[in-house]
């Protein structure tokens, strides 16, 4: 079924949704306006592909019909025809294999039984004896022998393929599991950190499928994901006012757990959604 909206109808939606973005991104766009780099906040601009510019088109999503939206006539992803826009089903067709591919995954990972007892050890393994470290300006809270001490005297269990990627060498062999993209959707799990902050990734990648305001939920997400992640990391970001959780502590790994256990059922609908969205677009 397919609704049409006149240009007094979706005019609005799409202010609101500039209104959203525009909040979101203009820390980041300051910052970068005065070459300012930031440990956390650029993450979601310079690891995933979706630029601010990007983020700003606003999509209605499938099943919807905007009149007088000429701005969408030779916009990818959308045919525009009898004075009306909306997404194109050549597209749909043509990205068939990847969206099926999307909507396994995050199916796989809503039907497993989530794990919270990882303990953000994944960017305390990045470090691992190297003095090779990612955010380099920014020193290791414990040093670097505390670090490693941290390191070996726990059970390093990563299920994400795309953090274990980035683990030194001598860490790698330290996991409990070997990801491989391959086995992606038969490890990942919706307890895992990366995994929820992933779903802005998979919602990307569907765009313009994507209905802005799922996107936007996703960004979110990750956003404040992302907090938690740096903050139990091994780096001392206490300059910028971050807290550290202090995983290697009892009350630590309490306060990881629980913080996972939220983004965890926050992440549940988003993913749900998603895999409908998929659904959607693969009938």
């Amino acid at each position: 079924m397919t609704a049409t909206l006149t240009f007094a109808e979706w005019t609005p939606l799409e202010a609101a949704h500039h209104r959203r973005v525009d909040c979101l991104v203009a820390d980041h766009l300051e910052r970068r306006r005065r070459r300012e780099p930031h440990p956390v906040e650029d993450f979601l601009f310079t690891y995933y592909p979706t630029r601010p510019n990007q983020l700003r088109v606003w999509h209605p999503g499938p099943g919807i019909r905007l009149l007088e939206a000429s701005e969408y006539d030779g916009r990818r992803g959308y045919t525009y025809v009898d004075g009306a826009a909306g997404l194109d089903p050549a597209e749909i067709s043509r990205r068939s294999d990847s969206i099926r591919w999307i909507r396994r995954l995050l199916a796989a990972t809503l039907d497993r039984q989530p794990q919270f007892g990882c303990f953000g050890l994944h960017e305390w393994a990045m470090v691992y004896r190297t003095s090779a470290v990612r955010h380099e300006k920014w020193p290791l809270r414990l040093g670097a022998a505390g670090t490693d001490q941290v390191v070996e005297s726990h059970k390093i269990a990563c299920s994400h393929f795309d953090a274990f990627r980035f683990f030194t060498s001598p860490a790698r062999p330290l996991n409990v599991l070997q990801p491989t993209r391959e086995s992606q959707p038969s490890l990942e799990q919706g307890g895992c950190l990366h995994a929820n902050m992933d779903l802005y990734k998979w919602a990307s990648k569907l765009m313009p499928f994507t209905p802005s305001a799922l996107l936007l939920d996703c960004f979110e997400l990750a956003r404040d994901i992302r907090t938690l992640d740096m903050r139990a990391s091994p780096y001392d970001l206490s300059a910028l006012d971050y807290e550290p959780v202090l995983i290697e502590t009892p009350a630590g790994k309490a306060e990881y757990a629980a913080a996972q256990r939220g983004f965890a059922d926050r992440a549940r609908p988003l993913r749900r959604q998603l895999v409908d969205l998929c659904d959607a677009l693969l009938r």
